[in-house]
């Protein structure tokens, strides 16, 4: 089947139902990114992965549960079909050749509801230079309205902040009416001090590489709070990451032109990179 990729880009649209097969479309003008597709598609739902050695995947079933529970969240049912969902995602990556993809599936819950677009593009993973070095990352207010729904109507808000970054500036952190610090526009925040672990729970939207990361920081046996710091302790922090199924653990090194600890990454951050990377090897399963 000859699929349209453009920019790199390539979409499918999957019918509901069982043994549905999915159809190339095109877009136009042509998306140049994920976030640019999603917000001409359908809104409704939405999640994101990417591929490991080209063709293995961590925890779809946990994604598609996603897609699932943000469509009643907005009040529409849905009931995925979700052999055939890995059927077509597995022919979608075949046909698309890429060495690594990103992947973003968009759950339509208005026009036809039930509907999923397949969305994929290269992957373009943080440079090793910034795993080793660390990104530089700024605060701002803002708050998802439903942090429990990956809703596609937060991504022009998102994309609006992201535009407005300073350069060389990599994430933007939401913090809340109440001063903590929340979510990136597109991660989950870890602040470290000492052997305590800071991530918020309530106000955003708990990631499935987050998860990931929480076990294995409880594995470690440093105390978790699951609640946000207040932006007011950023100067006592020791060490600071963000993690997102793209990113992994991404060490951030300077906060609002502040730096973070010795604005080098801190030993607990890589040592979380390394056990997160160890689970990927022995949990990453082929489509």
């Amino acid at each position: 089947m000859e699929v349209p990729i453009v920019a790199n880009i390539a979409i499918w649209r999957l019918p509901p139902g069982a043994r549905a097969k999915p159809q190339p479309i095109v877009l136009d003008p042509a998306p140049t990114s994920l976030d640019e597709a999603s917000r001409a598609l359908p809104q409704g739902a939405y999640t994101t992965l990417r591929t490991f050695g080209g063709a293995a995947v961590l925890r779809l079933d946990e994604h598609l549960a996603r897609l699932e529970e943000t469509a009643r969240l907005s009040g529409v049912e849905v009931y995925l079909d979700w052999p055939t969902i890995r059927s077509a995602l597995r022919e979608a990556i075949t046909t698309f050749r890429a060495p690594e993809m990103r992947v973003r599936l968009t759950l339509d819950t208005t026009r036809e509801p039930g509907t999923l677009y397949i969305s994929l593009e290269s992957l373009h993973s943080p440079t090793p230079e910034q795993y080793e070095h660390g990104v530089l990352v700024v605060t701002r207010q803002l708050q998802r309205q439903n942090p429990k729904a990956k809703s596609t109507t937060f991504l022009a808000s998102a994309g609006e902040i992201r535009r407005a970054l300073p350069e060389g500036c990599y994430e933007a952190i939401m913090v809340g009416a109440d001063g903590q610090l929340l979510e990136g526009l597109s991660s989950n925040f870890f602040a470290i001090r000492g052997r305590d672990l800071w991530t918020a729970e309530e106000g955003v939207l708990a990631g499935i590489t987050r998860a990931l990361v929480l076990e294995e920081a409880a594995d470690e046996g440093l105390t978790i709070h699951l609640e946000g710091l207040p932006v007011t302790e950023l100067p006592t922090i020791d060490e600071a990451f963000i993690t997102s199924s793209g990113r992994a653990v991404l060490p951030v090194v300077e906060i609002d032109g502040h730096p973070v600890g010795t604005r080098e990454p801190g030993p607990i951050t890589r040592r979380l990179l390394e056990r997160y990377n160890a689970r990927v090897s022995r949990e990453a399963e082929m489509l």
